[in-house]
């Protein structure tokens, strides 16, 4: 098998980081058109991404310690393996209640790979690389995004939306198949503890008490909530009210997502010279301005092409500062659980991800202001968790005598 840091490793996991976002984006221009196909309102189709997201988080909450125990290859493996069964049994769903029960068991699955995908770079590429490589591997996961919504948006208009959901059997079974010809195990001591339960909370416990885990986690949660105001709003707001096709809002949305290329990519360099904290201020900044611009003119009731995505292409580069920073500084301090620090991380920012899709749903108005104002909240959010926890944390670490 190849060396664990070599390119068709990183390859592997950047395929593997993007389950979620390639199963979530590819069938995002699909939404509108389920109302009809399956006889469903809005805040039910809402529910197969809303709970697609539930099903991320309790994924992540288990698979962390899992693989901590018994290694990252095996755990990888099975994930994939549930992931591909759910994904036929989405293709086939012939009501709105069974797509949803589809997709929470699907995503469950799929969560095994942004999981673990993180503790590898980190039994990897330990301090002093995690957060270079989290980044660079940020921004080549973003590409499937980018290019997931156009590729939906035509096989929408031409074949309907099971058949973006077979392409989610074809692209989780490649997955599946290269995990077990390329990836070598990385986890070199597995802990024989890590799943009791009392270890898992004990864990959690630790990471909570660490101030600047803390932080960074909430930075992650409320950049990540950002990305989902937008893919849980915008189909319905570019597509119902300003009135793009299908497949033109696939390029809407792949403009944005350059947004977020633009910014993981600096970070990852600007990580040789900065530390994630700096890294997080800044971002939080970009975000701040782009969902600010955004709510103006959701409050102007001028909604266009031009006035939605141009200030989120701008609050996108925040994300893309801050989401890849902030992961790395809450992994580095735990090299020994980086599993479990990885799944609470995923765990809440998926989970409160998923209630700002709910919420999204069910105020939704026929208007953008519903999108704009949650992204507003959320920008708000990530600048506060800098101020408030990260940067009085980091400023005492710095301070702090070095260990004897």
């Amino acid at each position: 098998m190849p060396r664990p840091d070599s390119f068709i490793v990183i390859a592997l996991l950047t395929v593997l980081v993007a389950l979620g976002p390639v199963s979530t984006d590819l069938y995002l221009p699909s939404l509108p058109g389920l109302t009809a196909a399956l006889d469903a309102d809005v805040a039910s189709v809402q529910l197969t991404l809303s709970l697609f997201l539930a099903g991320l988080a309790s994924g992540q909450l288990l698979w962390g310690p899992v693989a901590d125990r018994y290694g990252r290859r095996p755990v990888l493996i099975v994930g994939l393996s549930i992931y591909c069964v759910a994904s036929v049994a989405c293709t086939i769903a012939g009501s709105i209640e069974l797509l949803v029960v589809g997709r929470f068991v699907q995503a469950f699955g799929a969560a095994v790979g942004p999981t673990l995908c993180r503790a590898i770079v980190r039994d990897v590429h330990g301090r002093s690389g995690t957060g270079r490589v989290m980044s660079y591997l940020s921004a080549a996961v973003a590409v499937a995004p980018m290019i997931a919504p156009i590729f939906g948006g035509f096989v929408e208009v031409w074949f309907g939306w099971r058949a973006n959901m077979a392409a989610l059997v074809l692209y989780g079974s490649f997955a599946l198949l290269a995990t077990v010809l390329i990836l070598p195990e990385t986890n070199p001591a597995p802990d024989a503890t890590a799943t009791h339960v009392r270890r898992m909370f004990g864990n959690y416990a630790m990471f909570l008490r660490n101030r600047l885990y803390l932080g960074y986690l909430f930075g992650v949660a409320f950049a990540y909530a950002g990305i989902f105001c937008f893919i849980s709003g915008s189909s319905f707001v570019l597509v119902d009210l300003v009135g793009v096709t299908p497949d033109v809002y696939g390029f809407c949305f792949g403009a944005i997502v350059i947004g977020y290329i633009v910014g993981s990519t600096a970070g990852g360099k600007l990580s040789r010279r900065l530390a994630p904290d700096r890294l997080v201020r800044i971002g939080s900044f970009f975000m701040l301005a782009g969902a600010g611009a955004i709510l103006i003119f959701a409050l102007t009731g001028d909604p266009s092409v031009v006035t939605i995505v141009g200030p989120t292409i701008v609050f996108m580069i925040g994300v893309g500062l801050t989401m890849p920073s902030a992961y790395a500084g809450a992994l580095i301090p735990f090299p020994r659980a980086a599993g479990a620090a990885s799944s609470l991380v995923g765990f809440i920012q998926m989970s409160f991800a998923a209630l700002v899709g709910l919420g999204i749903g069910h105020v939704y108005d026929e208007t953008a202001l519903p999108m704009a104002g949650a992204m507003a909240l959320v920008a708000g959010g990530a600048a506060l968790a800098y101020w408030l926890i990260v940067r009085p944390a980091a400023k005492r670490e710095a301070l702090a005598p070095p260990p004897i």
